[in-house]
């Protein structure tokens, strides 16, 4: 398993569009990819357990990959997360 941790910086935290744009990029991969906030762990390639998290401006989210080309999974969706969030 791969992970890391990242600070949101967007203004309205992961909101819809981001959001959806984050679920698309999980599903790239078979590696299954979740976010942890707050001691609670959602799938990263479901919407609304996703938005359900309620990231906010200024929280930190753990990131993690776990599966066959979760190197590629943690590089991408990283990139991601610096270009969007």
């Amino acid at each position: 398993m791969k992970s890391f941790e990242y600070t949101i910086k967007d203004e309205l935290g992961i909101h819809a569009r981001p959001a959806g744009m984050l679920v698309k990029e999980a599903k790239k991969f078979a590696s299954e990819c979740t976010i942890t906030k707050d001691g609670k762990t959602k799938k990263l390639t479901q919407l609304m357990m996703l938005m359900s998290l309620g990231v906010k401006q200024g929280d930190t989210v753990t990131v993690a990959a776990n599966g066959e080309d979760e190197d590629a999974a943690i590089e991408t969706l990283k990139a991601f997360f610096e270009a969007n969030l």
